[in-house]
């Protein structure tokens, strides 16, 4: 039974990491796509193969959402709460990809953690969502924001005196490599979210001690079935982050993808912290076009945004916990 559990664990977890792929697709794509800079479908497919190879990157993320949010006890008990988390964050997504807005299935899994954690009095490490996960909620959003403005400022000052058409052609070359830096950073960060998840299955089932090092089947396991979500696309969200906060051009579509690489990175090998790529990028595309002028900006749709934001963990931790208690119900 509790091997049936274990693989059942991990093939909600791989489904996760394919809704995780397509619903944030537009976060690596979105601004090259709107710009013209690349073309749907080769945009996706580097979008696919960056995001194969940032899993491979690192392990830091994966062993703090494996270790370090909730420790459930051994056996089938364990992975019943595992599995109904993981239910919350998928259902979260869905609804979410749905309605267009980019919300976070980082912050969808770990409050679907958290939620059947709770229901089932299993250990809840609040000093690790403190450190990792609320306070990079909180800081991400601030960083990306800022950092997307300084970038544009300082790209007005430098080709003050450029030609525009000349600039933003050259500028939409520029864009490839940084959608391919965003994308990388990507599966640097979400692909290793679900590592984690079933790393702590395997923890949890008698199959794997926290001490040992993530298996390589399960990294090749995450980093496919993200990147195959990829590239099936979120077209939805693409439009919101696209088009719908601010038309991007060239320039702009660079200073956003630049800043928000630039903080997954720095998140995700300096701090191990599972932070959001989509208020990663949400964020600096606002700060992007704020520089322009403050009404450049849609902030009713921003506002929708931010709302989902905050709507994310509680959201999926009640899902979770209402999964919990179905399961618990049924399978122990």
């Amino acid at each position: 039974m509790e091997l049936a559990l274990v693989i059942g664990v991990i093939v909600v977890a791989l489904i996760f990491d394919y809704t995780n792929g397509f619903h944030d697709a537009a976060n690596a794509i979105a601004t090259s796509v709107s710009t013209r800079a690349l073309t749907p479908r080769a945009a996706l497919f580097m979008a696919a193969a960056m995001n194969f190879l940032g899993a491979h990157l690192g392990t830091a993320v994966a062993t703090t959402v494996g270790t370090g949010i909730i420790d459930p006890p051994s056996g089938s008990h364990g992975l019943v709460i595992v599995g109904a988390g993981l239910v919350g964050a998928i259902t979260w997504n869905i609804i979410t990809w749905y309605f267009g807005l980019p919300s976070s299935s980082s912050h969808a899994l770990i409050g679907g953690l958290m939620g059947s954690a709770l229901l089932a009095s299993a250990t809840i490490h609040w000093d690790g969502v403190l450190a990792k996960v609320v306070v990079p909620m909180i800081l991400s959003p601030i960083v990306g924001f800022s950092l997307g403005a300084i970038i544009m400022i300082a790209i007005f000052w430098i080709f003050r005196r450029a030609q525009p058409g000349k600039a933003n052609r050259g500028f939409r070359h520029a864009q490839t490599v940084s959608a391919a830096a965003m994308a990388l950073g990507h599966g640097l960060q979400d692909a290793q979210k679900t590592m984690g998840v079933i790393f702590l299955a395997l923890v949890v089932g008698g199959y794997a001690t926290p001490q040992e090092p993530i298996p390589q089947w399960v990294i090749l396991a995450a980093a496919g079935a993200i990147s195959l979500g990829t590239y099936a696309g979120g077209w939805r969200i693409m439009r919101t982050l696209g088009r719908r906060i601010i038309a991007l051009d060239p320039p702009q579509g660079f200073a956003a993808e630049s800043a928000a690489a630039t903080v997954l990175y720095g998140a995700a090998m300096g701090f191990g912290a599972p932070i959001s790529t989509t208020h990663t990028i949400t964020s600096a595309i606002m700060g992007v076009g704020a520089t322009k002028r403050l009404s450049a900006v849609r902030w009713g749709v921003a506002g929708n945004i931010v709302t989902a934001w905050v709507l994310t963990i509680p959201a999926s931790a009640f899902v979770a916990g209402l999964t919990y208690l179905a399961f618990h119900w049924m399978l122990e």
